[in-house]
């Protein structure tokens, strides 16, 4: 299985795109929990490490 690695700050981009129209996110928490930030139009979501990992396509800027 491929890992990949994120880090605080990171760019990444998901499979789904926000209702906005992009699909690429900013890091800007990790741990049990990872929190995303839009950056089209600065919304946050946190979602699980479980599932951001199975929503991540790939991570553009580590």
């Amino acid at each position: 299985m491929e890992t990949r690695e994120y880090k605080l700050g990171s760019i990444v981009i998901m499979k789904k795109q926000h209702p906005c129209g992009t699909n690429r996110w900013e890091v800007i928490r990790v741990g049990s929990d990872i929190k995303i930030k839009c950056l089209n139009c600065n919304r946050t979501v946190m979602l699980t490490r479980i599932e951001f990992n199975k929503k991540l396509k790939k991570v553009e800027v580590f």
